[in-house]
């Protein structure tokens, strides 16, 4: 009896636990990427900073790691100050790709991948050459350099 109610419990435990990771995804596969998009460019015409689109996907472990360091520590606090962030799901590479062409084609080369927009909407700067494509590698801190490099073009 113990023994079946041990196992019900982390059983029921694990399903919390797959419910939880599946709700800390950083892309919303659901969201209209395009409606998104024009909300943040007015956001950030109306706040003085530009847009920072982030294109990648939730399979993605290079995606999740660079959406957590884009959420902690000294990486978070210059993206908040500097960007209105998007966040745009190219699922397996089947969606969203019109707005990636749109932003100079930066998946081409892998995800995640970043644009820097204007706030008349021109790219600023775009990694056209999969620079994130391995944030795993990189760690925290050559994501922070790289964001602190970008911000001072």
């Amino acid at each position: 009896m113990l023994r079946t109610t041990l196992f019900s419990l982390l059983a029921a435990a694990s399903l919390l636990s797959q419910a939880h990771a599946a709700d800390a995804m950083p892309y919303d596969e659901t969201a209209n990427a395009k409606t998104e998009v024009a909300q943040a460019l007015q956001d950030a015409t109306k706040s003085g900073k530009k847009m920072l689109l982030v294109f990648g996907a939730n399979w993605c472990k290079d995606c999740r790691e660079l959406d957590k360091a884009l959420h902690l520590g000294r990486t978070a606090d210059l993206v908040k100050s500097k960007y209105k962030l998007v966040k745009v799901d190219v699922g397996r590479f089947d969606k969203n790709l019109d707005l990636a062409k749109v932003y100079g084609d930066p998946i081409g080369k892998g995800i995640p991948s970043v644009v820097v927009v204007s706030d008349k909407n021109e790219v600023v700067y775009a990694t056209r050459a999969g620079e994130l494509a391995d944030a795993r590698g990189m760690g925290e801190e050559k994501i922070y350099e790289f964001f602190k490099t970008m911000a001072a073009k």
